[in-house]
């Protein structure tokens, strides 16, 4: 990741680099070394539906945890 890139962009990077692996906010987070959780949710959010990426209540791939996750489908 370049130190331009935006969090949208971060977060949209992992998740299409996961290959359909679906992942939790939290996991991303912690991926991307932000302290800030609900600027992740926001931008999952902002992802789902666009551009192939789908937001489901589903199993972490990263964590195992059953929660709210985003994947590029």
């Amino acid at each position: 990741m370049t130190n331009g890139e935006t969090i949208f962009e971060k977060v949209r990077s992992l998740v299409s680099r996961l290959s359909g692996q679906a992942v939790c906010d939290d996991c991303i987070a912690e991926r991307l070394q932000l302290s800030v959780r609900q600027h992740v949710n926001h931008k999952t959010r902002e992802l789902a539906g666009a551009q192939g990426f789908e937001r489901e209540r589903a199993e972490c791939s990263l964590c195992g945890a059953e929660k709210l996750v985003i994947r590029r489908g």
